[in-house]
């Protein structure tokens, strides 16, 4: 068994801590609630993914993904770039929010990306894709990889959050969650089974 094929799908991870920081917030607010953040994790349609060049700089690009068990969920092909900086520095971001000054809320999520190559796993985010995105991102698992009808052959990669910043508007706040080291390490002990 490899340290991704565990049977079973990463545990939830627990409720985060937040920290409402003062410098970047309002008088008047408070906190963003892990529940409303978590909502629209699962809500966004797209998302921005920055891993790092082997050179040491940002790579950033749009695309689509689900919230699931607690993690980021994303794919892509093999020789891609961000592929590639994965493999060299698992380190990444994914963002989402809105285009708007005054209202909605951004969020950024930190954390560590790793392929995974479950087949349970992935029947359960391929379907998630396809309830999310519809037939267009219908996706087979084989071999470890999505496939795509047109032929595309996909790397699907699990970001296990460390830390997640909501920014929220109408009125100002950043929170910042944290997420505790023994979730984390539960999350890494399944991958590494």
């Amino acid at each position: 068994m490899t340290k991704d094929d565990d049977m079973s799908a990463p545990p939830a991870l627990a409720r985060p801590e937040s920290h409402l920081d003062p410098r970047y917030s309002e008088p008047a607010a408070a906190p963003a609630e892990w529940v409303d953040v978590q909502s629209a994790l699962e809500r966004a349609e797209l998302y921005w993914l920055s891993t790092v060049r082997n050179s040491g700089q940002p790579h950033v690009t749009p695309l689509i993904g689900v919230w699931s068990s607690g993690a980021f969920w994303f794919c892509t092909g093999a020789h891609e770039q961000k592929a590639r900086n994965v493999a060299a520095n698992p380190r990444a971001t994914a963002v989402t929010g809105v285009n708007s000054l005054r209202t909605g809320i951004d969020i950024a999520v930190e954390g560590s990306a790793q392929p995974v190559h479950d087949e349970l796993q992935l029947r359960a985010i391929a379907a998630a894709y396809l309830a999310k995105y519809g037939q267009e991102w219908t996706f087979e698992v084989r071999d470890g990889h999505f496939e795509h009808p047109d032929g595309g052959r996909a790397v699907v990669y699990r970001l296990t959050p460390t830390t997640a910043y909501a920014y929220t508007k109408g009125t100002y706040s950043q929170t910042r969650f944290t997420f505790e080291a023994d979730v984390r390490r539960q999350v890494s002990a399944v991958s590494d089974a």
